[in-house]
């Protein structure tokens, strides 16, 4: 991201399971999440690079800025997601019995800008693979096709 005085290139690999791995997410839950994203790129300095989801967990690439730290990126994303996923579709909050769409855990990992980027890119583009379930519902260049 650039900034007026400094330029930062911090990207994270985020894979958030949904509580008990509970297989939620169809079209209509898979619309409201990237609606969501969407509006937290809006309003936060972070950038969904791709986000990518199988029956029970979302796979992001997530670029964002120093101020915020990974584990308040990952907190950030969850609670926004959950709390619009169960306005928008409320029928999934009786799905997952206590009311809470992700586990409390989840897997972050850094993601380099050269090469790792394309690695984990792929990694989670096929995630799932040979499975209908995984569908990619968003993806976005962060460098543009020559890396710069």
């Amino acid at each position: 991201m650039h900034k007026s005085h400094n330029v930062s290139v911090l990207m994270y690999h985020i894979v958030c399971p949904i509580k008990y791995r509970k297989a939620v997410l169809n079209q209509e839950v898979e619309k409201q999440l990237r609606l969501c994203c969407e509006m937290i790129e809006e309003r936060y300095e972070v950038t969904f690079l791709e986000i990518g989801v199988d029956k029970d967990h979302v796979h992001y690439l997530v670029q964002s800025v120093p101020a915020i730290s990974p584990a308040r990126l990952v907190q950030m994303i969850k609670s926004l997601t959950a709390r619009w996923i169960f306005e928008q579709v409320p029928r999934i909050k009786k799905l997952l019995w206590g009311g809470a769409l992700w586990t409390s855990g989840y897997f972050i990992a850094t993601v380099g800008r050269h090469g790792s980027e394309t690695a984990i890119s792929k990694y989670v583009r096929n995630q799932g693979q040979g499975k209908v379930e995984y569908r990619v519902i968003h993806q976005k260049s962060l460098f543009g096709d020559d890396g710069a």
